[in-house]
């Protein structure tokens, strides 16, 4: 199994840095600090912050527009020249103590994203849901911490991280529908709980081991692991493919730690390289 090591990206610590991407377009990398609500964007290495005043899950890059959607406590948001606009109201949808955590776009541009408890006065509960054409329908239901979220290269398979199952799960994923079926267990992660992922042009997964100090490489076709990352940090939130397309952006917590590398972001040159890339459409 090959060991790689991940390189200091940036000195600045975040209390939840999660949902990494990089927009060749724009050559813009971004990720969210989900419990200050804040989107933060680097090009030619300078950084912009911009804060929704709620906690922000996620930021899908858009389809064919220099902005985002953002996946926030009370709803779907779009941010585009400095400024969010809301997109779908989930106050009808979710539960009062519940926030978006996680969100992906889908090959055809549907964003799907996940529901989790967001403090914690509740057990663990939530679900999967697809926002599409203004509709919002639930995916999986009685997830415990839905998590990471990939599709594979052929666009057939639909892979899904619940935390709190420990566990990666695969589905048969319709394009056209956006329908998933026959729900199975890829593979389960001990030592540390899975949280977010992407898929390289070979559908390998690289998932972020929250707890575990690493990113495991995976393969879809049986489950093993392939090769992992040591990461300075305790908690590895999650990853993507960045400007050198085989090298990793890799997001960390520092919440409730005093360890100077956690909640700091990191970059890892690996043996994959960047997938094709989805956005979102919002109609």
């Amino acid at each position: 199994m090959k060991k790689f090591t991940a390189k200091l990206f940036d000195f600045n610590k975040y209390d939840l840095a999660e949902s990494p991407f990089y927009t060749r377009e724009y050559r813009r990398y971004s990720w969210v600090d989900i419990p200050k609500g804040e989107l933060w964007t680097m090009q030619y290495g300078v950084k912009n912050r911009f804060s929704l005043g709620q906690p922000i899950g996620a930021a899908v890059p858009l389809a064919d527009k220099n902005g985002f959607v953002l996946a926030a406590k009370d709803g779907l948001y779009t941010y585009e020249n400095g400024s969010a606009t809301l997109l779908y109201p989930l106050d009808k949808i979710f539960r009062p103590y519940w926030r978006c955590n996680d969100a992906k776009a889908d090959p055809l541009g549907r964003i799907w994203f996940g529901a989790s408890v967001a403090d914690d006065d509740h057990e663990p509960e939530g679900a999967l849901f697809c926002y599409d054409r203004g509709v919002v329908k639930c995916m999986q239901e009685n997830t415990k911490i839905a998590n990471g979220m990939a599709w594979s290269y052929f666009q057939t398979k639909f892979y899904f991280a619940d935390s709190l199952e420990h566990a990666v799960f695969q589905y048969d994923y319709d394009l056209e529908t956006g329908e998933i079926s026959n729900r199975t267990v890829l593979f389960t992660v001990e030592n540390g709980v899975p949280d977010g992922m992407c898929i390289d042009a070979d559908d390998n997964l690289w998932l972020a081991i929250w707890g575990g100090k690493r990113i495991e490489k995976r393969s879809t076709a049986n489950g093993k692991k392939l090769a992992e990352i040591s990461v300075p940090a305790e908690h590895v939130t999650s990853c993507y493919f960045g400007e050198q397309k085989n090298t990793l952006f890799i997001t960390t917590s520092g919440m409730g730690l005093n360890g100077m590398e956690d909640g700091l972001l990191y970059t890892c040159e690996v043996d994959g390289a960047a997938p094709v890339s989805y956005y979102a459409r919002t109609i």
